[in-house]
């Protein structure tokens, strides 16, 4: 229906609690108050519940086109917005990688047809092709992502002066995968010398090692800062790089900004035993400890964002040996329950979780008219049972590998209605595919 007026939700937004009733029609918000009635409206009872901000992950892989045996933009939209997640950003490391303006536009034209979310596509950079990548509109693509770190095919950027060409010309946000691959490579041989080709995966946190995050983060700081680069350093999962990102600057105006992935505040290397290549993943992830120093710098704003990496490959896939197995996690469907958890536990307040995982990424990213709920946005928003209790199993994961790490896990809380731009795209487990979601736009 083009007009809909959600009743009696306690909406959660822009820091506040508040208890009103919100009116969209054709796809915007159009007033937040208390009562509100319109003729002819789909009416929804939202007492006992909140209401959120659709959420925006900043760091998906979809998968599509190449590798859609494990994943595509439906299916993992699909996810997404079971999640309550009503916009994407995902990677170009597809097959082929989306590294010319004709490939990129093409996973566009796909997401136009097939994904119930909304979306935007980061171009992928070379060694090679910094003059491509250059050319995008930043009014129309969310930015440029470069590999400073082990990756597919020839996507790994190291060439000296095609780094410092994509930092100094780009007027996009440059988004960075952070590891030196140089370190990893020799970490990884010094294992293979100790335990040839059955390598344990609880090594993974070694040979993806804290030398090797803030190796290159540091040099990725130094080009930004050299360049005055938007840079945004993604999926930071040690510690020691804490200190390169500041909580005194309002991020509006912060040029280097950082994430924190759900899976790097949730599990720590004691999960390896149990959960072993499920949860191997790049960056890898640590000991606890760094795990507790994440969750204070996300509380006290050196982390901007809370995104996922969603990661999926087949079970099949993730059920070989260390050097076999491919890295990557299946989380979207499942980060805010992550999140909630902590709510639940008193260790964040909806409050924050709203800021970190709906209106930091809008204000970040710069999008328009998305991350907040606002008379005049774009409805995209959640409704939220906090106290219904669920567990993950085969039968409600809704990825196309059909697994997650969370399988056998009680969640305490349940989104209950999903709607993008206006539509109401997901409904207690059933999804409306009638109408798909939109492009994201920027502001410059």
């Amino acid at each position: 229906m083009d007009r809909i007026v959600i009743k009696n939700g306690r909406i959660v937004n822009e820091g506040t609690i508040t208890l009103a009733d919100i009116h969209i029609y054709k796809g915007v918000i159009q007033k937040i108050g208390d009562p509100i009635y319109a003729e002819n409206a789909l009416e929804i009872d939202a007492k006992g519940k909140y209401i959120i901000p659709g959420i925006i992950d900043d760091q998906v892989h979809f998968r599509e086109p190449g590798l859609t045996h494990k994943a595509n933009i439906f299916t993992e939209s699909r996810a997404a917005v079971a999640g309550g997640v009503t916009s994407f950003m995902e990677m170009p490391n597809t097959n082929p990688p989306a590294a010319t303006l004709e490939l990129l536009e093409d996973k566009y034209a796909i997401a136009a047809q097939t994904s119930l979310a909304n979306y935007s596509f980061f171009m992928g950079t070379t060694n090679s092709n910094a003059d491509i990548a250059l050319k995008i509109d930043p009014k129309n693509v969310c930015g440029i992502k470069i590999f400073m770190g082990s990756s597919t095919g020839d996507m790994l950027v190291e060439e000296p002066n095609a780094l410092h060409k994509l930092f100094c010309e780009s007027q996009c946000l440059i988004a960075i995968h952070s590891e030196n691959d140089h370190i990893v490579k020799a970490n990884l041989e010094k294992f293979k010398a100790k335990y040839g080709e059955n390598i344990p995966v609880s090594a993974h946190a070694e040979i993806r090692s804290i030398e090797a995050c803030v190796n290159m983060t540091e040099k990725a700081v130094g080009f930004a800062t050299k360049c005055g680069t938007r840079l945004h350093v993604l999926h930071i999962s040690t510690e020691e790089e804490l200190k390169f990102f500041s909580n005194t600057i309002p991020l509006k105006d912060k040029k280097i900004t950082s994430e924190v992935c759900v899976h790097y505040l949730w599990f720590d290397s004691s999960d390896y035993e149990t959960l072993g290549t499920q949860i191997k993943c790049n960056p890898s992830i640590k000991e606890a400890s760094h795990k507790k120093a994440l969750f204070e710098a996300l509380l006290d704003d050196r982390l901007d964002v809370i995104a996922t990496d969603h990661a999926p490959h087949t079970w099949q896939e993730k059920q070989q040996g260390y050097l076999q197995a491919p890295s990557g996690v299946p989380l979207i469907q499942h980060s805010l329950n992550v999140m909630l958890e902590f709510y639940h536990q008193g260790k964040i307040s909806l409050e924050k979780i709203v800021d970190k995982m709906c209106h930091k990424p809008a204000e970040l990213f710069r999008i328009n008219d998305r991350g907040y709920l606002r008379e005049g946005y774009h409805a995209d928003l959640s409704i939220l049972d906090l106290e219904s209790e669920w567990k993950v199993e085969k039968n409600n994961i809704v990825y196309k590998c059909g697994w997650s790490p969370f399988e056998g896990k009680t969640f305490k809380g349940k989104i209950t209605h999903t709607f993008v731009s206006g539509h109401l795209a997901y409904h207690n487990g059933k999804f409306n595919e009638l109408k798909m979601g939109e492009r994201l736009r920027f502001k410059m």
